[in-house]
């Protein structure tokens, strides 16, 4: 009977295993780009803030007229530009994202305040409640200018008129002095103008690939 013999492998002769080497990690997939919100957040921003600036500057004296700004507050200062702050969010700018969010929510609750607080409120107290209001918009935009400082000189601009703006309107209202809230009018369509030419160099750089409007941005 013929027998199967099995081979007898020399074990010092034998080639040692290669070791096993981790797989090449997969190409991380790339983010497409998105376009720069910030030219829609200062457009909403200041084309809302233009509006009710006319009113309260005495530009237009009628305040019944007054209710044009408040589809500009829904939809544009409001709605919009709380959008440009979430693309914000996107491209992972910190200020930017907080700026257009919270500026879009103020208009959003200022069109709410108007038409359906206001006229609840005890008409000889409501002057407290505008003002409370104003304050605390103050406050936010008095610290977001002194972070402005690290950015632009144009966002530095801008957030100090703005600042100016609602220190004026508050003591305005607080104070129930007209005249300083007619003054908050006008530092508010300075606010406006600024904004604009802030909207207008975004969108013109990056249409016409070029830097030819400045914003005078400051070095970190």
């Amino acid at each position: 009977m013929t027998q199967i013999q099995t081979p007898v492998t020399d074990e010092r002769t034998a080639a040692p295993l290669a070791p096993l080497e981790p797989a090449p990690a997969a190409p991380e997939a790339q983010r497409p780009q998105i376009a720069d919100p910030g030219p829609l957040g200062l457009a909403g921003f200041a084309l809302t803030t233009f509006v009710l600036s006319v009113f309260n500057s005495g530009l237009i004296a009628d305040r019944a007229l007054e209710a044009v700004v408040l589809p500009l507050a829904l939809w544009y200062g409001g709605i919009a530009q709380l959008l440009a702050g979430m693309w914000e969010f996107r491209k992972n700018n910190t200020f930017g994202a907080l700026a257009f969010t919270s500026y879009g929510s103020f208009w959003l609750s200022f069109a709410a305040y108007v038409q359906f607080i206001a006229p609840k409120l005890p008409a000889a107290h409501a002057y407290q409640a505008t003002g409370l209001f104003l304050l605390a918009w103050t406050i936010f935009t008095v610290y977001m200018t002194v972070v402005t400082a690290r950015i632009s000189g144009l966002l530095l601009a801008v957030f100090s008129v703005l600042s100016v703006t609602f220190v004026l309107l508050t003591a305005g209202a607080l104070g129930q002095a007209p005249e300083l809230s007619q003054a908050g009018g006008w530092a508010g369509l300075v606010t406006a103008l600024l904004a604009w030419y802030g909207s207008f160099a975004g969108v013109a750089n990056a249409t016409w690939k070029t830097k030819s409007l400045p914003t005078w941005p400051f070095s970190a």
